[in-house]
């Protein structure tokens, strides 16, 4: 029975409606609520206080963009419109600072922009230190001051406006330096390039012209083969009275390329008004005789002129024991090869005995009384009986001199530093040049002119006093025994100066080709090339069958 009454009671109680529950209920909802809000809040403000704008750091983790909203929310529009002029400032003073930097690069430290850019910067950072506008806008706490603000604003645009205004005239001036120095670097990788190919390309010219060419080794083997054939039609002849007859007109050419002497004495012959007093004697090494002898006899000297043809070795003297080269060659040659010889030789050619023989013109020609020495590099466009009648004035050698201003002077040529040389010569001497010169062999027996040479080449024997060649050991051997002949007689360089005058060739009695674009290879200028092909014979078979190009 009790248990019945209880349990009627808590049915009761459960299935009917309490008010004070369901109070309860939303009370606690609203409370919970209420202090999540508050935390919020409060977190908000406790992680973003108010600081002034140029010291505030917002963070830039993810969470970055939904502080800015709120501090933008709860934020001054003063404020945010001071942050906009002080972003547009800083920004122009990154670009001044740019171009400032820039100038200093293309090295304008001195310059009027520079020192306007380096001012315009300082303005910039010197705005906001201003007293008024520190106190009053970068370290207020309080609300900012719009009319504060507006004169800031004022300013920072004044100043944009005037770095805009410079920066627009600098920057072409800026882009025309930027072009300048490229194009300056430009230059100097081109010159290094030049200089580079300059040397390649003097080396080859050397190679090419120290080398014998095809058409020259052609012409050599059919003239040997053509004597083979033919030994009847090619037995030397018995000396001349001419050859030996002091009141001709003799000349000496030294030279082992058959083609290039012919040119010289063709153009010598044609260009001569007697051409029957004019005597030519042409040495030759030992390889190249038996072919001089065959052209000269298939292709007689035209005009009555006379022509004789020896090798080196038909001149007995020359040897060792008198010759200080040929010792000097004996001795390289028997030492073997090492780095530490003092005897080096360059260039074949200025150690070939050949070259050096006019160095003993006297005792080559006993019975003559003067001589022309002609290179086999020169054409002949005058007559010369003219150069035979010119006065030496005693002196030795008459040759046409090549110096002007400083070039081509003694110091070029020899080793001042070398006592010997320093005491005996003078270093502003004026050079002359070889090609064509005459000699007057009685005047060269009287000063022991070839004693001289010797002498001084003995000297040499280490290479301390010249470094190679036969015009250091001439300037020497015939120092104030030279007389100077008018340039019209001899012009030079047309084996490497393209800007020799055309009139100065054309009134020239002789044109030399001296450098390294000989007239008879590949690699000659062909402005000059017509004043030496006019004289080859080009009739000759040979000429025609080894292709000489003309």
């Amino acid at each position: 029975m009790a248990v019945a009454v209880r349990g009627s009671r808590g049915a009761s109680n459960f299935g009917g409606f309490n008010p004070r529950n369901f109070f309860s209920y939303r009370i606690f909802i609203s409370a919970l609520f209420s202090l999540l809000f508050i935390a919020t809040l409060s977190v908000i403000f406790t992680t973003n206080p108010s600081t002034p704008h140029h010291d505030s750091a917002l963070p830039t983790t993810g969470n970055a963009y939904v502080r800015r909203t709120f501090l933008t929310l709860n934020s001054d529009p003063l404020k945010t419109r001071l942050d906009l002029i002080y972003k547009q400032a800083s920004d122009h003073i990154t670009l001044v600072n740019a171009y400032a930097a820039y100038a200093r690069k293309l090295k304008l430290e001195m310059s009027k922009q520079l020192k306007m850019f380096d001012d315009l910067a300082q303005n910039f950072s010197d705005i906001q230190m201003k007293p008024n506008y520190r106190g009053t806008l970068f370290e207020s706490t309080g609300p900012l001051d719009e009319d504060v603000l507006k004169q800031f604003e004022k300013e920072v645009k004044d100043r944009v406006k005037t770095a805009r205004m410079m920066i627009v005239e600098s920057k072409e001036n800026y882009d025309n330096q930027l072009k300048i120095q490229k194009l300056k670097d430009t230059i100097f990788a081109v010159n290094e390039l030049l200089v580079k190919a300059k040397k390649n390309g003097a080396f080859a010219s050397s190679i090419a012209a120290r080398s014998i060419p095809k058409s020259l080794h052609c012409l050599s083997m059919r003239l040997v083969e053509e004597k083979i054939s033919h030994p009847e039609k090619y037995t030397d002849d018995e000396p001349k009275a001419e050859f030996e007859d002091p009141s001709l007109y003799h000349y000496a050419i030294f030279s082992d390329n058959i083609i290039a002497v012919s040119v010289v004495v063709r153009s010598v012959v044609k260009n001569a008004e007697e051409p029957w007093k004019h005597v030519f004697h042409i040495v030759t090494d030992r390889m190249n005789l038996a072919a001089m002898k065959v052209w000269f006899k298939m292709r007689p000297v035209e005009r009555g002129a006379h022509i004789e043809i020896k090798a080196v070795g038909d001149f007995i003297f020359l040897n060792s024991s008198y010759v200080p080269l040929l010792r000097q060659q004996e001795l390289a040659n028997s030492q073997k090869p090492s780095s530490d010889n003092t005897v080096k030789f360059k260039n074949p050619k200025d150690t070939s005995l050949l070259n050096h023989l006019r160095f003993y013109l006297p005792e080559m020609f006993p019975k003559l009384q003067k001589i022309i020495f002609l290179e086999d590099d020169v054409v002949v466009q005058k007559d010369l009986t003219g150069l035979w009648k010119i006065d030496l004035d005693g002196r030795v050698n008459g040759a046409v001199e090549t110096c002007f201003g400083s070039f081509h002077r003694f110091a070029h040529y020899l080793n001042f530093s070398n006592p010997l040389i320093k005491e005996k010569f003078n270093a502003k001497a004026c050079a002359w040049s070889y090609g064509i010169n005459i000699f007057d062999l009685d005047a060269w027996r009287s000063e022991k002119c070839t004693e001289e040479y010797n002498y001084w080449q003995n000297l040499n024997e280490d290479g301390s006093l010249w470094s190679g060649g036969t015009l250091p050991p001439g300037l020497i051997t015939f120092y104030s025994k030279t007389k100077s002949l008018d340039r019209s007689w001899h012009v030079l360089g047309l084996g490497y100066n393209p800007s020799i005058s055309m009139d100065a060739i054309s009134n020239a009695a002789v044109i030399h080709y001296n450098g390294n674009m000989k007239p008879w290879l590949d690699i000659a200028m062909n402005q000059y090339k017509g004043f030496w092909t006019k004289y080859v014979d080009s009739d000759m078979e040979f000429v025609q069958v080894c292709n000489f190009g003309l």
